[in-house]
């Protein structure tokens, strides 16, 4: 296999001036540190060209990487990965999804090669794979703490909550933003991954359960557990509990741990509003698009299905027409 690796920009444009100046191809290889093959043939398909300049041999040659990138993988295939790219999957994630549900084989490292050779030629494909930082809740005096009523300790839910063996045990958070002045509800179902949102004012109860309600009524069959942080916003958890049949629990104070799952996803809407985002900026119709692009996304942890697929028994042969 060939060690050649194709010359930067800078070292075109210094090859370009020198061939100018009069060097030949030996004297030009010393200068630019390259072996003097190298030069002849990056000089080759470019050289002879009308106006194949250094730019211009550049593009030429990014337009080539690209064409031998997409060769092994079909047409339909890569316009495929580009649409998941551009709803916010990561290059793993459309991997293993292509792979266990459609039999499509394309490695994480060949999409990321992709990515890199779009943004190389001017695309913004790696502008989708976000990387900010999971939103920080904002947290109460401990105070607080001691003005929550009939609490019940997340030590004493059944042990297929502990297990993940069913669906139907919702972990809660809340995510505060800037000043105080909104916040997002967000609600996870470890068996599936399924992830729901509201947009809410913080700290107020009765419009935190409201927001609830709607959302897991629809599903109330699937609602067997609610399991909370010891904030104020949770604190009226029988009034949850009873309207929706189901059992609430509380964590413990800051044990954020007890609620992984819903920790993770909170980190994933971090993509769209990051740390301290004015929450009064967006609006319920962005909230729905967030939601909807995490519930499509694949998992791992899911055998790379996605979490609507697995929640509501959604065929994969189904997954290309959404």
């Amino acid at each position: 296999m060939s060690n050649y690796s194709p010359l930067s920009p800078e070292q075109r444009y210094q090859i370009d001036a020198l061939i100018k100046a009069g060097l030949y191809q030996p004297q030009i290889a010393r200068i630019v540190g390259v072996h003097q093959s190298i030069i002849s043939r990056e000089m080759r398909p470019n050289g002879g060209l009308p106006g194949s300049g250094p730019k211009q041999a550049h593009h030429l040659t990014q337009r080539r990487r690209l064409k031998n990138v997409r060769i092994r993988i079909s047409p339909p295939t890569w316009s495929l990965v580009t649409r998941l790219l551009k709803d916010d999957w990561r290059p793993e994630q459309i991997s293993g999804w292509l792979n266990s549900q459609h039999q499509i084989s394309v490695s994480h490292e060949s999409i990321d090669q992709f990515i890199v050779t779009d943004k190389q030629g001017g695309g913004n494909l790696d502008l989708h794979l976000g990387g900010q930082k999971q939103p920080r809740k904002g947290y109460g005096s401990t105070t607080d703490r001691g003005q929550l009523v009939d609490r019940v300790s997340i030590d004493q839910p059944p042990a297929m909550v502990d297990t993940g063996s069913r669906i139907g045990d919702w972990e809660l958070d809340t995510i505060i933003g800037r000043g105080h002045k909104q916040a997002l509800v967000s609600m996870t179902e470890p068996g599936s991954g399924l992830s729901l949102m509201a947009k809410v004012k913080p700290k107020n109860t009765a419009l935190v359960s409201w927001s609830i309600q709607p959302l897991l009524e629809p599903i109330s069959s699937r609602v067997f557990t609610l399991t909370s942080d010891n904030g104020q916003e949770f604190a009226r958890p029988q009034e949850m509990a009873t309207a929706l049949q189901a059992d609430f629990y509380l964590a413990h104070p800051y044990s954020s741990w007890q609620r992984g799952l819903n920790q993770n996803s909170n980190r994933l809407i971090g993509q769209y509003w990051p740390q301290k985002h004015d929450f009064t900026t967006i609006t319920d119709q962005d909230v729905s698009m967030v939601m909807n692009k995490l519930n499509h996304r694949p998992r791992k942890c899911l055998g790379f299905k996605r979490p609507n697929q697995v929640f509501f028994s959604i065929k994969p042969s189904a997954a290309l027409a959404d």
